[in-house]
């Protein structure tokens, strides 16, 4: 054991955040505290740290074992270069090499009664060394740097030239190469982009260390912990897994609690009509009787029922009017800024219900190509075609259409006049404005704040093709599922950019990878990009080393040529064959939709006949005339029992489409 919590509990004022939380982490486990935007997870790392005392219980860091903490947003001092601040974390090993260096320079000048002394602290410090790789740092430094994204040319670049974003990767990889027995990691993947976090999930994955990390990174939080620690309502409980196997676990205890909770509930309800009714037959035995039954209804200890933040929530997303079946279309588009050429000759289209992830690393031009489409930025080559009655709405962080002076509720109120404040409050509650919040001014909201808003808004635009640059920053778990799903059932058209790989796995049809300035397409989500893109790699790979040897059997030529010429042709093979199967699978998909919108109607038009059949039981004339009143009984029976069937079938069909 690393670490251990021992029935923590922290309040500020009235608000109870955590309640007797307990959990330990092992050596080397690798663990995840998760939890909906202010459940107590960052508080109760700095209650770990010793920033904030706990109002009861205990921290206990095993002897001997050294702790690390990468806050969200940390604090440097000092203009030290990019690399020096990262070398900082060496100090040590650097102090180690200078004395090895000195002893080295006064060995020949030793007398000759201390040599066997010297030489003995001399093997002890260089042995010490070796361990802490003394001879590999720099590399390791080196390695570190470039993984979290920053090229070779950048590391002499001071730190105060850099954003927010950029320090934070810096104190992340200065965080790393200290090496402590337990890292603290708060939304470590925030200012990475895919092939960062891919870097960073490898070397957590193989950190010789314990590691607890708090992120929304769901994909990520899969690939690297075992553990989950979920904090709901103060209250700590672990589950052993990674965050898939959490939630699948988490959905079943629900789900039992939940059986208990209303197994409990109707007792209760039978019991209070129990006593109801033996007070009604107002004798002193009966009173008694009832009297008793209360108390012990009283005794019960009555089980809360389990929330599920998102369970009331669903944000449905409706355009007014229907796209044409070509939404968009670009070709030979090209943009370059002074010594940075990003893309050139891109073309791609996309269809009316795609939902299209485009994705790359920092700095190839995503936004550049959203900001195009959108006219917020001119092509310098190349036409962008949008399709019959197809209109935009855009998501971009940067450039938010609010009204400072409004409120939350005013803001969404006055552009959507026909909305109750209960369907505003839920919206906004999906985008985590929740409470008296939603009074707060524009004006006064974080820029992170404002982006959830502007987002919200968008969410109620109509429009039927969806622009989102970075849709999830922001979110929390709970919204990004509410997100997900809402863009799930979207009939619209939805292109975005987005580092979230979790959700692109979730919503992506399709998509667009921009590598080298160009565009490879990929018919299906991200696991299934990951999947093709190592078959390219190793086809490409296999072609260039067949042709390798056959260039040197055969003098060269053009056999290399060839060989990465049938690699393409083996790409555009696999590529039809996955339309086809695409094709294949909207048609069902469509022919399922169709299906159950027919028995939905179904369902609707025998409800309403069920209903005019119950007010016609109630009319005067009919309830005296017996032969009418059988003959609506029996009709009464048969839509009972069609209904029954309708609602087996649209169950079916619904498990059909999953």
């Amino acid at each position: 054991m690393v670490l251990a919590c021992q029935n923590i509990c922290k309040a500020f004022g009235t608000d109870e955040i955590i309640k007797n939380a307990s959990f330990h982490i092992e050596a080397n486990e690798k663990a995840a505290l998760v939890g909906i935007n202010g459940a107590g997870k960052t508080t109760l790392l700095r209650i770990i740290m010793g920033e904030l005392s706990a109002d009861s219980g205990q921290v206990i860091l095993a002897r001997g074992r050294t702790i690390g903490y990468l806050p969200q947003n940390p604090e440097i001092q000092g203009n030290r270069s990019i690399y020096e601040e990262v070398l900082s974390a060496k100090a040590y090993v650097i102090s180690l090499e200078e004395r090895l260096r000195t002893m080295e320079a006064e060995m020949k000048s030793v007398a000759p009664d201390r040599l066997e002394e010297f030489m003995d602290s001399y093997n002890k410090l260089h042995q010490e060394f070796e361990q802490l790789d003394g001879y590999t740092y720099r590399s390791e430094i080196a390695g570190v740097l470039k993984g979290l994204g920053f090229s070779e040319e950048e590391f002499q670049k001071g730190m105060q030239e850099l954003s927010g974003g950029q320090r934070t990767r810096v104190c992340l990889g200065k965080l790393l190469l200290t090496r402590p027995d337990i890292i603290l990691l708060d939304e470590p993947t925030n200012h990475l982009d895919i092939g960062a976090i891919g870097w960073l999930e490898t070397y957590l994955a193989g950190y010789r260390g314990a590691v607890l990390i708090v992120s929304h990174d769901r994909y990520f939080l899969d690939k690297v912990v075992t553990k989950v620690i979920e904090l709901d309502r103060g209250q700590a409980a672990v589950y052993n897994g990674n965050y898939s196997a959490y939630a699948e676990k988490r959905a079943q205890v629900r789900e039992t609690l939940l059986k208990q909770y209303y197994n409990q509930q109707r007792e209760i309800r039978h019991q209070e009509e129990v006593i109801a009714k033996l007070r009604s037959f107002n004798r002193e035995k009966s009173i008694k009787r009832a009297e008793s039954r209360e108390k012990m209804l009283q005794k019960i200890e009555r089980l809360e029922k389990p929330t599920e933040e998102n369970t009331d929530i669903k944000l449905k997303l409706e355009p007014r009017i229907l796209s044409g079946s070509d939404v968009l279309t670009v070709e030979h588009l090209s943009k370059a800024y002074p010594g940075q050429q990003l893309f050139c000759d891109l073309n791609f289209e996309i269809k009316r219900g795609e939902r299209v992830a485009l994705i790359g690393d920092n700095g190839t031009g995503k936004t550049t190509i959203l900001k195009i489409i959108n006219e917020a930025v001119a092509a310098d080559e190349g036409t962008v075609t949008l399709g019959a009655n197809v209109h935009v709405g855009y998501y971009d962080q940067e450039q938010q259409v609010l009204h400072m002076e409004k409120t939350l509720m005013e803001e969404l109120s006055d552009a959507y006049p026909e909305l109750t404040n209960t369907q505003i409050r839920n919206l906004l509650a999906a985008f985590l404005f929740t409470g008296d919040e939603v009074f707060k001014r524009v004006g006064d909201l974080s820029g992170g704040e404002r982006g959830r808003l502007s987002l919200a808004k968008l969410m109620l635009s109509k429009a039927n093709l969806l622009i989102l640059d970075e849709p999830t920053n922001h979110l929390d778990i709970t919204s990004k599922e509410i997100l997900e799903q809402a863009l799930n059932r979207y009939t619209g058209t939805v292109l975005f950019v987005s580092h979230d790989r979790y959700f692109i796995n979730k919503t992506a049809t399709r998509i667009l990878n921009l590598t080298g300035g160009r565009l490879v397409n990929y018919l299906g989500n991200y696991d299934y990009y990951l999947e093709k893109s190592r078959e390219l790699q190793e086809s490409r790979r296999e072609g260039r080393e067949s042709a390798r040897i056959q260039g040197s059997l055969a003098g060269g030529g053009r056999t290399q040529e060839a060989a990465e010429g049938f690699g393409h042709i083996r790409e555009e093979s696999d590529t039809k064959q996955d339309w086809k199967q695409q094709k294949a699978q909207e048609a069902r998909k469509r022919k399922l939709q169709n299906d159950l919108k027919k028995a939905e109607e179904a369902i609707e038009a025998t409800e309403q006949r069920i209903a005019e059949l119950e007010e016609l039981f109630a009319d005067p004339e009919i309830a005296t005339n017996t032969a009418r009143l059988n003959e609506l009984h029996q009709e009464y029976n048969g839509c009972q029992q069609e209904l029954e069937h309708l609602y087996e079938r649209w169950e079916e069909l619904a498990g059909e489409a999953v």
